[in-house]
């Protein structure tokens, strides 16, 4: 059967593992850009940080750019899982229609689980420290458990991204031909 962009249809059946994965990136990192939103206003949602400078003019536009920016990165990840991450839908110019190359998904995508699970899953331990930040203090325990719950989930994006690429490319990658030699 052949694929159309937009029917959702890929050549291989994609697993069910990383179908249910992607569709929920985007949830999960839903709480962590939810979390961010407040700061954005000038509601410090529970933390003490009397050094704290104000907020300049342009907080509101950046943070709230800055959470659309990253759920629109986790949808961009259901493309591993979707027929218009194998052909490109036909409305975009000059490449509308064509096959994706395999590595041109896999590779962008291989960086960026790496870069998330090197921001994500080491920033609290080691650059903290050396990019000059310290940790938050909390008005109470309370505060801290919500920023906690928040922002937790974001540290799986980065695994999440390398799982999903792994499938694409297995999923992607040329069928072996028994006595090929390859």
């Amino acid at each position: 059967m052949p694929i159309t962009p937009l029917s959702g249809a890929t050549e291989r059946p994609v697993p069910r593992w990383a179908l249910r994965l992607a569709r929920s990136l985007p949830f999960v990192v839903l709480p962590h850009c939810l979390w961010r939103l407040p700061f954005a206003f000038d509601f410090t949602m529970g933390t003490v940080d009397p050094a704290a400078p104000p907020m300049p003019w342009w907080a509101p536009g950046y943070v709230v750019g800055l959470s659309l920016f990253t759920e629109a990165l986790a949808l961009l990840c259901v493309g591993l899982v979707s027929g218009w991450g194998e052909v490109v839908p036909g409305w975009v110019p000059l490449i509308g229609g064509r096959r994706v190359a395999p590595l041109a998904a896999v590779v962008p995508a291989t960086l960026g689980g790496l870069g998330l699970v090197a921001l994500w899953n080491t920033l609290p331990l080691a650059w903290f420290d050396l990019l000059g930040f310290h940790e938050v203090a909390f008005s109470n325990g309370w505060w801290k458990l919500l920023a906690r719950v928040c922002i937790g989930p974001v540290m799986l994006w980065g695994p999440i991204v390398l799982a999903l690429t792994y499938a694409y490319y297995r999923r992607r990658r040329p069928a072996w031909v028994p006595g090929s030699g390859v």
